[in-house]
């Protein structure tokens, strides 16, 4: 069908696209590869425990940058909704269905956060029952409740970023060559992460490199609508 000309509200829902692409990417990127990465050791409860005793505004200012980070997904979810609806609505809806999914998954998870604060620092009375050593492994219970509900998160958001991305190729608003990379890094995004809910020794061979696809269109998209904005819509298939 044809789709019909781009009006004010798309180009505008366009550049929030962009923003919010960028914004929201750069905080995740600050909260989980710079802040957390910094204090969490792996295996080592400890350790753990010291680097975020010793840099507790750092491990806050992670859980901060997560959450200004899934506020600004909404805000990207509802612009996008705006400029694809016209190509089909209800795949648009059920892209926008998932993305929700996966921010409602992220920020219940950020409570696991604040309770790892709440081991690592023992103030609670009701804590001081409890040793030094059972405190730390509490702990990183909680660190690592935080990370699979991220990673449910991450397969919410592949699935979702396959329709969206669908919708972009139909619509023609973006090169479509773009728009196919869009689809292909999502569904990978997808598959590995449930891959890993089955086989978890995939993860250290997988993780990052089959994210990097993805991450490497939600540069590109933002960039193509902040510099070009939406080209004129192509007869498409909704």
């Amino acid at each position: 069908m044809a789709i019909g000309t781009v009006d004010d509200s798309q180009r505008k829902a366009a550049r929030v696209v962009a923003i919010a692409y960028l914004c929201t990417n750069a905080l995740c990127i600050f909260a989980q590869f710079y802040a957390r990465s910094s204090l969490i050791v792996a295996d080592d409860a400890a350790k753990t425990a010291a680097n975020i005793m010793a840099s507790e505004r750092l491990f806050r200012l992670s859980i901060a940058g997560e959450l200004a980070a899934f506020a600004g997904l909404v805000v990207l979810i509802a612009a996008l909704y705006v400029i694809l609806k016209p190509v089909n609505r209800h795949l648009a809806l059920l892209a926008a269905f998932w993305r929700l999914i996966e921010i409602s998954l992220c920020v219940v998870m950020t409570l696991s956060s604040f309770d790892a604060l709440r081991f690592v620092g023992g103030a609670a009375s009701y804590l001081r029952t409890f040793e030094q050593d059972r405190l730390q492994a509490l702990m990183m219970l909680s660190l690592d409740a935080h990370d699979d509900a991220y990673g449910v998160g991450i397969f919410f958001f592949g699935l979702g970023s396959t329709v969206f991305s669908y919708l972009w190729f139909q619509s023609n608003y973006i090169p479509r060559a773009l728009a196919a990379w869009g689809i292909f890094s999502s569904v990978l995004t997808a598959i590995c992460t449930f891959a890993f809910f089955i086989f978890p020794k995939l993860d250290d061979l997988l993780d990052p490199w089959c994210y990097m696809p993805v991450l490497v269109f939600e540069t590109a998209l933002p960039l193509w609508l902040l510099f070009k904005g939406l080209r004129p819509p192509a007869t498409a298939l909704a």
